[in-house]
C-alpha cells in the first residue's frame, strides 16, 4: 500500500500534491505551511481509508454474490466480535487523530503576537471594508483608507473594475494583528491565498495573526452571504516592501485620511457605547 501510494504521489503535480489549494498560497504566510500539511495529510489518510473501504465493499459484493441456482436467504450470522472492535477503534482513533492535529494548528494560528509590528483596524461594512492603520501618521493616531463596494465595468458582462476596490496593505515579514469588526451584519474577511478567514460580528471583535511572507497581491472577498451585494464586497492585499508601505502611508497622510474609522460608524444604533458618527480624529 505504502509504495503504490508513493508511486501514484511521484506522478502528480505540484498542485495536485498540495490539495489543489490556491496556488498563491505556496508560502503566502507564516500560518500557510501548516495548514497546507493539515489538508494534504488528512486527504492521504482518508484516501487510503477509502481505498480499503471499497475494497471490501466490492470484495464482499463478488465473493458472497448469489449464484445460479441458489434459493432462499444465506446463513445468518448475530455478530463478529473482533470485527465490530475493529470499526469501532479504528475510526475512533482516526476522529481522535484528526481532532488531535486541527487543534494544535489552529491554536498555532490563533496565538496573539504580544507586540505586533503592524496593527490595523478592518471595519466590513454593506459592501465594501474599511482600512485603518493603528500608530501610524501625524503623533501615530491612525491612518484609514475608506472603500466603496465593487464597481462594474461600463459596457462589460459585469466584470468588477479591480482599480476600484479597496486595498489593503502590509509589509512583508512583518508580524500582523487585524481587528475585525462589522458596522452592520454578519460578515466573513477572507484573504483567500493566506488560507484564513474570520467572521466579523456585530458588537464583538474577532482577530487575526500571520506574518506576510510573500511579496505580492492577493485576492480577498466576504465569505459570509450578508445581502443583495455581497459578490461585490471584494478586496485586495498588497504586500510590499516596508518603503513601499511607508510611501502608502504617506500617501493616506497628504490626503488628509488621519485618525481611525472605528465603530462610531455603524448603523446598529442599539449597540452598547453607539453614538451618532463623527468625522474622524484629525
Amino acid at each position: 500500500m505504502a509504495v503504490a501510494l508513493v508511486v501514484v504521489l511521484a506522478g502528480c503535480t505540484p498542485q495536485q500534491l498540495r490539495g489543489f489549494l490556491p496556488a498563491g498560497s505556496d508560502g503566502a504566510t507564516n500560518h500557510t505551511p501548516g495548514v497546507t500539511g493539515l489538508w494534504v495529510t488528512s486527504w492521504i489518510v482518508l484516501l487510503a481509508v477509502g481505498i480499503v473501504t471499497w475494497g471490501l465493499i466490492i470484495w464482499a459484493a463478488i465473493v458472497y454474490r448469489r449464484r445460479k441456482g441458489q434459493t432462499g436467504l444465506p446463513v445468518q450470522l448475530r455478530y463478529n466480535l473482533p470485527i465490530e472492535i475493529f470499526y469501532t477503534i479504528v475510526p475512533l482513533i482516526l476522529v481522535l487523530g484528526f481532532f488531535a492535529f486541527t487543534a494544535k494548528e489552529q491554536t498555532a494560528i490563533e496565538q496573539p503576537y504580544k507586540n505586533p509590528q503592524t496593527s490595523i483596524l478592518v471595519e466590513a461594512k454593506r459592501w465594501a471594508w474599511d482600512f485603518s492603520y493603528f500608530n501610524e501618521g501625524p503623533g501615530g493616531k491612525g491612518v484609514y483608507s475608506p472603500g466603496l463596494q465593487g464597481q462594474e465595468i461600463e459596457n462589460s458582462d459585469g466584470s468588477i473594475d479591480a482599480a476600484k476596490i479597496p486595498v489593503l496593505h502590509l509589509v512583508v515579514n512583518k508580524t500582523t494583528q487585524i481587528k475585525l469588526e462589522s458596522r452592520d451584519v454578519d460578515h466573513s474577511f477572507w484573504i483567500i491565498d493566506f488560507l484564513y478567514k474570520k467572521d466579523t460580528i456585530p458588537g464583538k471583535d474577532n482577530y487575526e495573526y500571520f506574518k506576510p511572507t510573500k511579496i505580492g497581491t492577493f485576492a480577498g472577498k466576504c465569505a459570509e452571504l450578508c445581502g443583495d451585494y455581497h459578490s461585490r464586497m471584494l478586496f485586495e492585499v498588497k504586500v510590499e516592501s516596508q518603503a513601499d508601505y511607508d510611501a502608502y502611508i504617506q500617501s493616506l497622510v497628504d490626503k488628509g485620511q488621519t485618525g481611525i474609522l472605528g465603530p462610531q460608524y455603524s448603523t446598529n444604533s442599539n449597540l452598547p457605547g453607539n453614538t451618532a458618527a463623527p468625522q474622524a480624529d484629525k
